[in-house]
């Protein structure tokens, strides 16, 4: 009896691979598909690549295929593109063609099949959130009604570092203040108020359900998903993506509840965040999950961005000193010693203007962007792209091209004033795109180049920032998952303050 069910568990295989080979043969046969490595029946070329699928890799197979390369992981065809034309045509010229999101179980678990406004499908769900979103985060007043807030949440972590006497002696984990700063900063706009210190119980709640969803999202081991088969070797994963995600859900819930009562309580605050995406339910143009799901995105899309390019413009800073040290004889020719620099200050200080740039160029935290998919057959490059394709557009690799940029492999803010001056982070040249553009682009700009410009700015000017004893260097290697690119180790900084 074992033989004979050996023998039809064979059989049925032999048969399964064998229709593969012919269906996959006659499909290409219809359509011009791009080039790529051999994909195998059924795994695709998952068995070349592996869980390994950066923006470095992508690079590779640039190299090797062409501008528009097809990647088949298991039953996912995943399109990668790497010219300026190409990206043009999936985020300006065919936006609305290829503006809807690729995810996965786990990413439809995250997003409840995409209730959110990050990976829903392109169309009026998607209008209607991005809508509703923009009028408390990305709105033309935001910088104007908040900054003052963004400089008080920085002087408070220039106060900090100064009065711990580690800092300027063996140093300090500076991510750790730096994280406190920004869910400030994002959880004033959210929900109206702030974290007194890193020691508060909801801080350490949220900071920890947002980092445990981050790692497990960002984790290479879930393309396996692609394979049908293969679903039962990750019962362990998804189980811990489903708890983390009741978890935070149950969290960001009791957040709005708190909130409705505590403007019930003060009549007088201002409004934030939550209180316009309740009156959008109330108006019926979203729905209790769309809500929370905003409240989710709000929560990743947010915060450690910003955490993460804070981390690798001062391990930049720090590791070409020459940089820092001409940054911060701007900051004092412009304004003066001691005088702090403020948002409005920025626009005169072209110098960390460029430091920022070059950190988004050199260090791109999304370097593929996140996936665009296509809902039905579409054209790109002259070639077929089937329905429903993972589209990848690297980004990072147009930011560090030879052909378009002098000396890319160098750490160099001088080229935004010199030979790309004209360049901007709002994507108006398409070899430089780290907040995406078009459609789906990302529209945490707004917040994110004053926070960006305000913070160190305060740090260069107030401290010198140093690698910790015994040390010449801050450890640049990177933690690549999914989407993002993280420092992989949250480095110590020593910080010597200055006396004006």
């Amino acid at each position: 009896m074992d033989l004979l069910l050996l023998g039809k568990t064979l059989l049925g295989l032999f048969s399964a691979v064998a229709t593969a080979i012919l269906v996959s043969k006659l499909h290409a046969k219809r359509l011009k598909l791009p080039p790529g490595p051999f994909s195998f029946p059924i795994f695709g070329s998952w068995l070349q690549i592996g869980n390994n699928l950066d923006h470095h890799v992508l690079t590779d197979y640039a190299k090797k295929y062409g501008d528009v390369v097809l990647l088949r992981l298991g039953q996912l065809n995943i399109v990668a593109v790497s010219s300026k034309e190409l990206a043009g045509e999936v985020l300006l010229t065919q936006g609305p063609e290829f503006g809807s999101r690729s995810r996965n179980i786990v990413y439809d678990m995250f997003t409840g099949n995409g209730r959110d406004m990050i990976f829903t499908d392109y169309g009026d769900h998607w209008r209607k959130m991005r809508r509703i979103v923009a009028t408390p985060f990305t709105g033309n007043k935001v910088v104007q009604q908040r900054h003052r807030e963004w400089e008080e949440e920085a002087a408070a972590v220039v106060e900090d570092v100064r009065r711990n006497p580690a800092a300027a002696a063996e140093g300090i984990v500076l991510r750790r203040r730096l994280q406190l700063m920004v869910y400030n900063n994002v959880y004033k706009i959210l929900i109206g108020k702030r974290f007194e210190s890193e020691e508060d119980a909801l801080f350490v709640k949220v900071k920890e359900s947002n980092g445990e969803r981050s790692r497990l999202g960002h984790s290479l081991g879930n393309f396996a998903d692609f394979i049908p088969f293969l679903r039962p070797f990750l019962r362990g994963y998804m189980n811990m993506c489903r708890e983390i995600t009741i978890r935070r859900l149950n969290l960001f819930k009791d957040l709005v509840h708190q909130r409705k009562k505590d403007a019930v309580l003060d009549g007088n605050s201002s409004k934030c965040a939550v209180d316009h995406f309740l009156e959008a339910r109330h108006k019926g143009e979203i729905k209790d999950d769309n809500l929370i799901y905003l409240v989710e995105n709000i929560n990743v899309a947010a915060i450690e961005t910003t955490v993460w390019t804070l981390e690798w413009a001062i391990a930049e800073l720090i590791n070409n000193p020459h940089v820092q040290t001409k940054l911060r004889a701007e900051i004092d020719t412009v304004l003066g010693p001691g005088v702090q620099v403020m948002e409005p200050d920025i626009h005169k200080l072209p110098y960390l203007q460029a430091v920022i740039k070059e950190t988004l160029r050199f260090r791109m935290i999304v370097p593929c962007l996140l996936p665009h998919m296509n809902l039905n057959n579409a054209k790109l490059g002259g070639y077929d792209i089937p329905a429903r394709s993972r589209v990848l557009v690297n980004a990072w690799m147009l930011a560090n091209d030879p052909a378009h940029w002098k000396r890319p492999e160098e750490f160099r803010p001088e080229r935004f004033l010199e030979e790309e001056s004209r360049v901007e982070a709002s994507g108006n040249d398409l070899k430089y795109i780290p907040f995406g553009v078009g459609r789906r682009s990302c529209p945490g700009i707004v917040i994110a180049m004053p926070v960006l410009g305000i913070t160190l700015g305060r740090l260069v000017q107030n401290f010198e920032l140093l690698p910790p004893p015994g040390q010449s260097r801050i450890d640049t290697t990177e933690n690549n998952g999914q989407f993002a690119t993280r420092v992989l180790k949250h480095s110590t900084v020593v910080l010597k303050p200055r006396s004006f």
